[in-house]
């Protein structure tokens, strides 16, 4: 009894089977997402990391109010004029 072959069901598997990434890197994703889940809640348990760090432009109350968007030179002399 002769056997059938079916070599368009062979190239559909084949082509299926190259659109699929290894395991290898599926695990290796995986593994990076909940890396940085973790890494994301402990700092967020932890809070700032020095003391009165907040973001730009909000207040210790949450409100909206705060010190503009500007760096601060801390003292810096910015007058370059040149008359030294």
């Amino acid at each position: 009894m002769a056997q059938t072959r079916h070599p368009a069901r062979r190239r559909a598997a084949a082509c299926l089977s190259g659109a699929v990434p290894p395991p290898a890197l599926c695990g290796f994703l995986l593994l990076l997402m909940v890396v940085f889940a973790a890494s994301y809640a402990v700092g967020t348990n932890l809070g700032p990391v020095a003391p009165g760090m907040h973001g730009a432009g909000t207040t210790q109350d949450g409100s909206g109010s705060g010190h503009g968007g500007g760096m601060d030179m801390g003292g810096m002399d910015t007058d370059h004029g040149g008359g030294r």
